[in-house]
């Protein structure tokens, strides 16, 4: 008789759209839950070429951290946030080295988002202005601070969110892939609890709908992340679809109790 293999730790589900006003969807997405890691990236650079910078950033960060999880189980959280700066680094330069020698990818770059789970511990990397969140006990946090010019302004004080000029200059990222060789994605790791929901999203969907919609939705469909993945593309297309929207939903169902007791 065959053994079967335990339930992941962690239920993925996924959905992205074009969006209502975009002729094409240059984001791209990949979730490997035996492997725990989700990738989310949102490319830059007109037709085909944002599509190729954020399609190889997704399946190339996700197949290296895939990877290491194979090898080493037991990684420790501290490993795991080297490996991930390693693997969006490398890709960064293949993505830099595609935009400076063939003439129809100048230009190209993506944001991304990633993370990896290891024990009862989510590292997580991000450049751009792509998001990750965390809801727990229904409460919404994000985890991400935008690297982008409006965020510098309203740390600055010269912006709110809500102000109509921060308009003008919303999608004007400040660190992405491709772009520059050296850049560094901002890595950070965060201990997880059972029950937590873990949510990656494009500006797609945080541009159309604030934290408040969001959290919102995630409760109203606690326990069906792929009903909650589609309804959350589905308001971002309602509210004006401006951009793609791509999310990707983790729920973490298990975790060490003494993880729990420790807080």
């Amino acid at each position: 008789m065959n053994a079967t293999k335990p339930p992941p730790a962690l239920e993925m589900a996924s959905a992205t759209d074009m969006g209502r006003v975009r002729e094409h969807n240059e984001d791209a997405l990949a979730c490997d839950a035996w492997a725990g890691v989700a990738v989310l990236a949102d490319g830059m650079g007109g037709y085909a070429a944002g599509e190729v910078a954020s399609g190889l950033a997704a399946a190339q960060v996700a197949a290296d951290l895939a990877r290491v999880k194979a090898d080493y189980p037991a990684l420790d959280p501290r490993d795991l946030a080297q490996a991930m700066r390693d693997a969006v680094v490398r890709v960064n330069h293949q993505i830099y080295r595609i935009a400076q020698r063939d003439a129809r990818y100048a230009g190209m770059g993506t944001t991304l988002v990633a993370v990896a789970v290891t024990g009862n511990v989510v590292v997580l990397g991000h450049a751009g202005d792509s998001r990750a969140y965390l809801l727990r006990q229904r409460r919404l946090a994000r985890l991400t601070r935008d690297h982008s010019l409006l965020q510098e302004r309203i740390d600055m004080g010269l912006l709110r969110e809500g102000d109509p000029a921060a308009q003008a200059v919303r999608n004007l990222v400040t660190r992405a892939l491709g772009v520059d060789p050296a850049m560094e994605p901002e890595i950070a790791s965060h201990p997880l609890l059972s029950g937590d929901v873990l949510l990656l999203c494009s500006d797609g969907l945080s541009d159309m709908l604030d934290d408040a919609r969001i959290e919102a939705l995630l409760n109203e469909y606690r326990g069906a992340a792929e009903a909650a993945a589609r309804r959350l593309v589905q308001e971002a297309n309602v509210a004006g679809g401006r951009d793609n929207i791509s999310v990707i939903l983790i729920q973490f169902n298990h975790a060490d109790p003494r993880a729990e007791m420790k807080g």
